[in-house]
């Protein structure tokens, strides 16, 4: 049996701002976009890994959730603290310029990390943290 990413899901409270920064600042290609009973999802993707999708969906999405629990989503998304996505990178420097050129909101210039590597993140227009990941040496 083989198994391979292909998926995940990072919510957002406004699809046409994500896709302006996803498609528009960080160049991710979208490749679906559906709508549903009310509900918008998006799925994005480098277009060097065509089998990996990112979704962007609406913060409490699933058939289980009751509008309590949708409120408390779009809360904690408002704050933030949900999810995040990070990026392997060949520049680091060069990915964040562009970026932050592109109006993303800093949340870390460039740096060194102790574990090996160099990163930097950025905020998207719903709260999630975007890392780029530069392994050294590469």
């Amino acid at each position: 049996m083989a198994i391979s990413f292909a998926q995940c899901f990072l919510a957002v409270d406004d699809h046409d701002k994500a896709l302006a920064f996803y498609r528009d600042a960080l160049g991710l290609e979208v490749r679906n976009d559906v709508e549903f009973e009310g509900m918008r999802w998006v799925a994005v993707g480098a277009p060097s890994q065509p089998d990996v999708e990112i979704v962007l969906e609406p913060p409490g999405a699933g058939p289980g959730a009751s509008p309590a629990d949708r409120r408390a989503m779009a809360e904690l998304l408002a704050k933030g603290l949900l999810h995040g996505v990070n990026f392997w990178t060949d520049d680091c420097d060069a990915d964040f310029e562009r970026v932050r050129a592109r109006g993303g909101e800093v949340l870390q210039e460039p740096v060194d990390q102790p574990y090996g590597v160099r990163d930097c993140a950025f905020r998207d227009p719903s709260g999630n943290m975007v890392r780029f990941v530069q392994p050294r040496g590469r």
